[in-house]
Formats: structure tokens, C-alpha cells, sequence
């Protein structure tokens, strides 16, 4: 992760590791490493921050950080946006149907901060033909969204892309992702830039 200044030079770096376990349907992500050393207790407590003003966010008031992520797609939040399919293609050797989204338009009442900013958010998804995977996802913002009437601050800018990957057990994983952020932070302006990969898959012993 970078954040960047307003002249565009990077002001913080951070390289973070996690071990991921799936198990039962869900991944369970530990903190082990931030700069090629051992998390401090300041890291730790900064990531039980982030998720549970993630928890906040979505509505989702349950403290099993392994069920977040895969439950943030709910029937819910699928029914704010239309989708069209725009064709088939080929993506990493597998069929793959294109599906463009974008925001129901009027709007489905919102009760949550992450409604407004998906009310904005519009994109396109690639969907495993066979398995019915998200193979590859790429999201963007169109129009900037003020965090508590712009007092916290504002984001103007995200875009976003996302691969999965299918194992040979037939799981699928997210494998890498990009991120690009730009807003206001109280009276800062800041950009945020963000990668992941993800490597050395092995079963649990």
C-alpha cells in the first residue's frame, strides 16, 4: 500500500503478509508480517479497526472476521445494481461470460454509509461459465461521495480490479488486486494506492 501527497510523491509505504485459511466456506486472514518484520501491537490493532469499520459499514454486526468477505455479496446489495451481459470471452483459458453493472436508477432506500458509495460504483465482472465463479472483476466511482456530509471527508476517486483464480480442488481464490483511491481526509487531500498477491497455496495439514 502507498499513500501518496498532493504533488503525487509517496509519503507512507507498507508491505503487509497475511496467512489465509479457508475452511468451511470461509477465509480467515492473519497479520504476520508488515515491512519484512513481525506485525507490532499497533498493527494489530489498526486491522481489528479496519474490519470492524467494515462490520459498520455493510450493517454486519458479527465479530467472525472469516465470514466478512464472502458475505459482502449479499441478495441485497446485488439487487442495488442492473446488469447486462455484454458477450462471452476467454479468461485464463476458461469461458467466461462479461456482465456489465451499474446502479439502479432511482435508487433502493440506503440505511448504510456503504449505500451511497454504491450508489456511485458501477463496473464490469467476469462470471466462470462452467462454475459460476467470479473469474475478474473491475469497478470504478462515478461521482464523489461525502463520508458523514463531508465532515470526515469525501472519496472522489476508486477504481479497482480483481482476479480469482480456480484451484485444482475446484476452489476459487482471490489472487490479485489493484486499487486506486483519491479523496479528502478531514481538511487533507490523499491518494491511496493499494496491490495483492497471492501465492504458495498448499492444503492444511
Amino acid at each position: 500500500m502507498e499513500e501518496l501527497d498532493s504533488a503525487g510523491k509517496v509519503k507512507e509505504r507498507k508491505q503487509k503478509v497475511y496467512q489465509v485459511n479457508f475452511r468451511n466456506g470461509a477465509t480467515y486472514a492473519k497479520l504476520v508480517e508488515v515491512n519484512g518484520r513481525p506485525p507490532a501491537e499497533t498493527d494489530l490493532k489498526k486491522q481489528a479497526e479496519n474490519e470492524s469499520n467494515a462490520r459498520q459499514m455493510t450493517g454486519n454486526s458479527r465479530s467472525n472476521t472469516g465470514g466478512n468477505r464472502e458475505n459482502f455479496l449479499t441478495p441485497e446489495i446485488v439487487a442495488r445494481f442492473d446488469f447486462t451481459l455484454v458477450g462471452q470471452t476467454n479468461f485464463n483459458g476458461r469461458a467466461t461470460y462479461q456482465i456489465a453493472f451499474q446502479p439502479k436508477n432511482p435508487a433502493p432506500p440506503g440505511h448504510h454509509m456503504i449505500d451511497r458509495l454504491l450508489d456511485r460504483i458501477s463496473g464490469m465482472v467476469l462470471i466462470d461459465a462452467q462454475e459460476f465463479e467470479i473469474a475478474r472483476a473491475e469497478i470504478h466511482l462515478g461521482s464523489e461521495v461525502n463520508l458523514l456530509g463531508g465532515v470526515v471527508g469525501s472519496l472522489k476517486k476508486l477504481v479497482y480490479t480483481m482476479t480469482c483464480t480456480r484451484m485444482d480442488e475446484g476452489l476459487w481464490f482471490k489472487t490479485s488486486s489493484f486499487g486506486d483511491f483519491e479523496g479528502r481526509k478531514l481538511i487533507d487531500a490523499t491518494r491511496i494506492k493499494t496491490s495483492s498477491q497471492a501465492v504458495n497455496f498448499r492444503p492444511l495439514l
